[in-house]
C-alpha cells in the first residue's frame, strides 16, 4: 500500500516537478535585417533565450541552398523589469553581397534553426530608386496596418522600412514580454527588408535599453543617433528624446548636435551634395502639427524646433541647423495622424509657386506619419490649423516613399481604414539642392 501511495503522489506531483525546471529556449525568434550602411552588406538580428553559437547560412535564390556562412555573435540582454528576464541578441554582418542578387537564408546554431527567410541585397548604384514604407507608432495591440504591410513587403513592393519611433506600446511591458511578442509580430516585414529605426517616447523606460538592445543600426550609438545613403539619397535618423529626458542625460542634446552638424557638413560637400542630392531626416517627434493634444509641436515654442532655454548652456533646436544645410524632407510621427505640410520655415509658408508647391520650394517639406495603428488610437486635429497645414487624415495607415531620381522624389499616404487607397499624394521636385535651393 506503502507503493502504490509513493507512485500515485509522484504521478500528481510530476507536473508541478516538470514545471519547475527551466524551458531550454535554444530556437532563434524575432529575426530582424538591417542595413549596416556599408554596400554589399546587411545585418541579421535574433534572439534566444539560451545562450547558443551566432550564424547564418546563406546562399543566391537559384543556387545551392545554404551555400555560404557567417559567424556573429551575442550578447547578454537583462531587462530592468522585476524578474529581470534575460535574452541573447545575436548579430550576424553578411559582407560581399551583390547588389540587387536575392539570398535564401536561415539563422541560429545546431541547437535550432530559425525559419528560412530571404532578401535582396541593395543596390549600391547612386542612380538607384529605392521604395520605402514609413510609419511610427505601431503597437502590439491594434496594430491595424501591419497585415497589409506584411503582405505589400512580401510582395517585394518596398527595398527598406523606416519605423520612426514608438514601438509595441511598450516594449518593456509584462518585464519585456510585450517587446517580444511586438518583435514576433513584425517579423514577417523585417525578415525580408531592411528595418529602420529610431527612437520614441514610447521607448524611454529603462534608459531605453529595450530600444538600444533590441535594434542594430549602422554607427555607435545604439541607434539613438546615424546616417547612411541609398541611392541619391542621405538619410539621417535623430533621437528627438534627448530633448525631453534630461534626467538621461543633458549632454545628449549637444552630443548629438555636434554630430549631426559634422554629418551635415559632409552631405554637403560639393562632391557629396552632387551624387546624394537629397538629404532626408527622420526623428519622432514633429517640429509642427495642428494635433488638438498640447504636444510639443502644437506650441510655437517647440523644443525640437527652436530648442530649450533652461538648460546650461542653452540647447539649440533642430529647425535652423535643417535650414542651413538644406534638408529637403523631414519625416515625423509621435501624433497618431497623417499630416502633410506645405514648405515652410520659421512658421511660415515658402511654396515654390501657388500651382506649384512643391517644385523648387524655399523650405523643407515636413511629413508626419503616425498614424499606423496602436492601443490609443487615432488623434484629433485643431479645427484651425495654420497655415501651413496642406492635408490631414485621422485613418489608420502608412507613408510610402520613392525617390527616384536625384531631381524627383514622391510621396502617398495609403489608407488602411479604406482598404489601402491612397488619399493624398504629392511630387517633391527640385533642380536644386542645399541652402543655395531656398534662395
Amino acid at each position: 500500500m506503502e507503493l502504490v501511495y509513493t507512485i500515485y503522489l509522484f504521478l500528481n506531483l510530476a507536473p508541478w516537478l516538470v514545471l519547475g525546471l527551466p524551458p531550454i529556449w535554444t530556437q532563434p525568434e524575432q529575426v530582424h535585417l538591417s542595413y549596416p550602411g556599408v554596400p554589399g552588406s546587411m545585418e541579421v538580428t535574433w534572439t534566444t533565450f539560451n545562450k547558443t553559437d551566432s550564424t547564418v547560412e546563406y546562399g543566391l535564390l537559384g543556387g545551392r541552398l545554404f551555400d555560404l556562412s557567417t559567424q556573429g555573435n551575442s550578447t547578454l540582454f537583462v531587462d530592468s523589469g522585476d524578474e529581470k528576464r534575460a535574452m541573447y541578441i545575436h548579430r550576424v554582418i553578411l559582407i560581399g553581397l551583390k547588389p540587387t542578387a536575392t539570398y535564401v537564408y536561415h539563422c541560429g546554431s545546431d541547437e535550432g534553426w530559425s525559419d528560412v527567410f530571404y532578401f535582396t541585397a541593395l543596390n549600391d548604384s547612386v542612380h538607384f530608386s529605392p521604395k520605402f514604407a514609413l510609419y511610427g507608432d505601431l503597437g502590439n495591440e491594434n496594430p491595424q496596418s501591419l497585415a497589409r504591410l506584411q503582405k505589400e513587403t512580401q510582395m517585394e513592393m518596398y527595398d527598406v522600412i523606416l519605423h520612426i519611433g514608438d514601438f509595441a506600446y511598450d516594449m518593456h511591458e509584462d518585464n519585456a514580454r510585450i517587446g517580444d511578442e511586438f518583435m514576433r509580430q513584425i517579423q514577417s516585414i523585417a525578415a525580408y527588408v531592411p528595418y529602420m529605426t529610431c527612437p520614441g517616447n514610447h521607448e524611454s523606460t529603462y534608459n531605453f535599453s529595450n530600444y538600444r538592445n533590441r535594434f542594430s543600426m549602422p554607427g555607435q550609438t545604439e541607434g539613438l543617433w546615424y546616417s547612411w545613403n541609398l541611392g541619391s539619397a542621405h538619410i539621417i535618423s535623430i533621437s528627438t528624446e534627448v530633448y525631453f529626458y534630461l534626467d538621461f542625460g543633458q549632454e545628449l542634446i549637444f552630443r548629438q548636435l555636434e554630430w549631426l552638424e559634422k554629418d551635415l557638413q559632409e552631405a554637403n560637400h560639393p562632391e557629396n551634395r552632387a551624387v546624394r542630392p537629397w538629404i532626408i531626416t527622420m526623428g519622432h517627434r514633429p517640429m509642427y502639427c495642428s494635433d488638438d493634444d498640447q504636444d510639443d509641436c502644437t506650441k510655437f515654442d517647440s523644443y525640437v524646433r527652436l530648442g530649450r532655454n533652461d538648460t546650461k548652456p542653452p540647447a539649440p533646436g533642430l529647425e535652423d541647423l535643417f535650414y542651413r544645410y538644406g534638408v529637403d524632407l523631414e519625416l515625423w510621427a509621435h501624433e497618431h495622424t497623417y499630416e502633410r505640410l506645405w514648405p515652410v520655415y520659421g512658421d511660415k509658408v515658402y511654396n515654390g509657386s501657388m500651382e506649384q508647391p512643391y517644385v523648387n520650394p524655399k523650405a523643407p517639406v515636413h511629413i508626419v506619419t503616425g498614424s499606423a495603428g496602436c492601443r490609443e488610437r487615432t488623434d484629433k486635429f485643431n479645427p484651425n490649423p495654420k497655415d501651413w497645414s496642406a492635408f490631414r487624415s485621422t485613418d489608420y495607415g502608412y507613408t510610402r516613399m520613392h525617390v527616384v531620381n536625384a531631381s524627383h522624389l514622391y510621396l502617398e499616404e495609403v489608407s488602411d481604414d479604406q482598404n489601402g487607397k491612397v488619399i493624398d499624394s504629392i511630387w517633391l521636385v527640385k533642380e536644386k539642392h542645399g541652402p543655395s535651393a531656398w534662395l
